[in-house]
């Protein structure tokens, strides 16, 4: 079946008056139409029901700068279609004001579905929290709490005690502190021990990850010198013993987060290191990156190193990120020797990283339900995804697939596939999930293929509830294992508008 031919509807106008207008003029420069004799002024629009109406809601500043705006572009003929036979028509500025106010006062930041494929996406949020922790942040959003207030003496207290009792918990350490992501995490860890000292790392290990975050600029800008031992593949122990001199303050392990090194490989277990440190009276220190709480193998997932496993090594201090594998806010986390905890927590940079109410409250609502595994794998989010077996996805699937059928007509073939998940955010960089997805071919001729799925893709993008997935050999991918219930996709379907598709 071919494309059908451009014919502007009440979804089309919508989407026409809210163009830019650098994107009107180039749809309809070719078609420009006779400007209005008679345009009114600013004052008499102002006066309209339409225009009114608006102010009531949204105030007049707002308003004023718009209708001067929309006025301006007219008189400049980039709306003559809304303005036909030369007659200025107020209904349609009014409804062309309605629209541009709409996408102005629009939240930035808006609800979408993540049908990427990849469960901890670091552009869409990452991990999403369970409603314990949504209902603790709104909680201490509505009133004052006792945030640095001890209520049992009466006095000043520290905002870090509302959670470090449960890292100590969870994890074994002495200690444990806290700051606003991993990355300043590490930063304050090695300011705070190795300022103006050295840091051994293997080179295989000097990672870089999204955002240009280099592991030797933050040494860097963290006031100590970066001593690299061993080739990017094989690192010995031999390599770190001979680096150690009198300025080293500490070997550092890191996680390689969004890559693995395989093959001809060799690297150093943290126990092994730890001794080799303490030997020579420096510090091991390890960033676990995404880090979790939890043996992970105990919900048929990948092993993954736990922040408890590495103090058992004998690791000195371990970071570790709180809204990845962990499922919780953005937050970096430290835990270790009690005395190290202390020096970080005197860094004038710790007031600096600190966290707010919001993530504290949200932190210890997800702390608090590791202290029940049963109970875990329901209630966080990420955990359940992550651990969804493919038969239950594919029940999924089978409701979406159908309902997209009847929305796309014989536009686009659907069908269901399977596919592989990713665990993402520089967890597991390797291992993949077994998954199912909804796919979508636009019926098109080949050489435009990959125009056609992009257009395809940017339609659903522009639903309400805007839906994100992946475009993969020509065709659009919903891997459906993040969506725990289809009726919030297929709802919508009737506002899909595909007519675009391929002109």
């Amino acid at each position: 079946m071919g494309w059908p031919d451009f014919k502007p509807g009440m979804g089309r106008l919508r989407s026409l008056v809210g163009s830019t207008p650098a994107l009107f003029r180039q749809q309809f420069s070719e078609s420009a139409l006779e400007l209005p004799a008679s345009i009114p002024s600013v004052d008499r629009l102002l006066g309209t029901p339409a225009v009114l109406e608006q102010t009531e809601r949204h105030g007049r500043p707002l308003v004023l700068e718009l209708v001067r705006l929309l006025l301006a572009e007219t008189r400049a003929g980039e709306h003559g279609r809304l303005h036909p036979q030369g007659e200025f028509d107020e209904a349609a500025f009014g409804a062309q004001l309605s629209a541009r106010i709409g996408m102005v006062v629009e939240a930035s930041q808006r609800r979408v579905l993540n049908l990427t494929g990849t469960v901890i996406h670091t552009n869409l949020g990452r991990a999403v929290l369970p409603e314990d922790a949504v209902q603790a942040m709104v909680a201490a959003a509505r009133n004052p709490t006792n945030l640095e207030y001890d209520l049992a003496r009466g006095e000043r207290g520290e905002r870090d005690k509302h959670v470090e009792n449960w890292l100590s918990r969870l994890t074994g350490a002495q200690a444990g502190t806290l700051v606003n992501n991993n990355a300043a995490a590490v930063f304050i860890m090695l300011n705070t021990i190795a300022a103006r000292k050295e840091v051994i790392v293997s080179r295989g290990e000097l990672i870089e990850i999204g955002g240009a975050f280099r592991l030797p600029d933050i040494m860097a800008r963290a006031g100590c010198k970066l001593v690299e031992v061993g080739t990017t593949n094989r690192t010995y122990l031999g390599d770190y013993a001979q680096a150690i001199g009198p300025r080293t303050a500490a070997l550092m392990k890191v996680h390689t987060s969004n890559y693995a090194v395989q093959g001809f490989t060799s690297s150093v277990d943290e126990e092994a290191l730890a001794r080799l440190a303490h030997e020579n009276g420096v510090l091991l220190l390890s960033d676990l990156g995404s880090g979790t709480l939890i043996e992970l193998e105990r919900y048929g997932l990948p092993h993954e190193r736990t922040a408890r496993e590495m103090l058992l090594k004998g690791v000195d201090l371990v970071s570790f990120s709180g809204d990845k594998l962990l499922g919780g806010p953005q937050a970096g986390l430290i835990v270790g020797n009690k005395g190290l905890i202390a020096r970080i927590n005197k860094n004038p940079l710790k007031r600096v990283l600190r966290l707010d109410k919001l993530r504290l409250a949200a932190l210890e609502a997800v702390l608090k339900l590791y202290a029940d595994p049963q109970r875990l794998s329901q209630a966080l989010p990420t955990l359940r995804w992550l651990a969804r077996s493919r038969d239950d996805i594919e029940r999924t699937g089978q409701v979406v697939c159908a309902a997209l059928k009847i929305a796309v007509g014989e536009l686009v073939e659907v069908e269901l596939v399977s596919c592989m998940s990713q665990i993402g955010s520089g967890a597991l960089p390797t291992d993949l999930l077994p998954s199912v997805a909804v796919a979508l071919k636009p019926n098109g001729p080949g050489k435009r293929a990959g125009r056609l799925v992009e257009q395809l893709a940017a339609s659903f993008r522009a639903l309400p509830v805007p839906v994100i997935g992946r475009i993969q050999d020509n065709r659009l991918l919903f891997d459906l294992r993040t969506l725990d219930d289809p009726s919030i996709m297929v709802s919508q379907l009737g506002q899909l508008d595909i007519g675009n598709v391929g002109r």
